[in-house]
């Protein structure tokens, strides 16, 4: 099998593991907000838009106010507050894996407005690699939206703070990513939330600049990107 078909080979398997709590997330939220689904355009590999899936966790039109989200958002419901932080709003993502839109482990796919806020070159060179249900930025920010709800203005902290270092890791890592360091990523993504001390461990081994790379605005493109 390919490296690309080796995702929906674990993809299927998680899926059923995970349907009683899938169709139960499913029900609840069908009665609290009449809503399944929270469906958004991203860009994925090489930039080519596709609809990510994730269950609703907001009231119905939230998405047109901003795509920011902070941690005391009130546009989020009580029990999207429980998805969310659990992150099993992301489930419906192994959905993307199986259409071979997502991998389990990738950049995490951008909206076009955040992509255009990145150098066009540095993306492309993230996102010749498949987005991922997890990845190294998405580890290393795991409480984004705490760090978000303390800014002043969280949508310009977003763009001018968060975004460019989540970008810098998920550079630095595409360029020596591992099936092992994947695999850490995936087995440790679950705890990240819960451990500041252990997802500090892990990116330290992962990438052991990663403090001096999310020091800086953008990295350094190498020749010829």
């Amino acid at each position: 099998m390919s490296k690309r078909g080796l995702p929906k080979l674990w993809a299927l398997p998680l899926l059923l593991v995970a349907a009683p709590v899938f169709l139960l997330v499913a029900a609840v939220n069908w009665i609290l907000t009449g809503r399944v689904f929270f469906r958004q355009v991203r860009l994925g590999r090489n930039l080519h838009p596709f609809v990510l899936l994730k269950f609703q966790t907001m009231v119905d039109g939230a998405e047109a106010a901003s795509t920011i989200t902070v941690g005391n958002d009130s546009r989020i419901t009580p029990f999207g507050r429980v998805l969310r932080a659990l992150k099993l709003d992301e489930l419906p993502q192994l959905v993307n894996i199986l259409r071979g839109e997502m991998s389990l482990v990738g950049p995490r796919p951008l909206t076009a407005n955040e992509v255009e806020a990145i150098p066009r070159a540095l993306a492309s060179v993230v996102y010749r690699a498949t987005p991922g249900l997890t990845g190294i930025s998405a580890l290393a920010f795991a409480d984004e939206e705490r760090i978000l709800a303390s800014a002043a203005d969280p949508t310009r902290a977003y763009f001018e703070d968060v975004l460019p270092r989540k970008i810098a890791l998920e550079f630095a890592y595409v360029q020596r990513r591992t099936w092992s360091t994947d695999f850490v990523i995936a087995l440790c993504t679950p705890l990240a939330p819960f451990s500041s001390s252990v997802r500090r461990v892990v990116l330290r081994w992962l990438l052991p600049d990663w403090e001096r790379l999310i020091g800086h605005d953008q990295p350094a493109l190498p020749r010829g990107a």
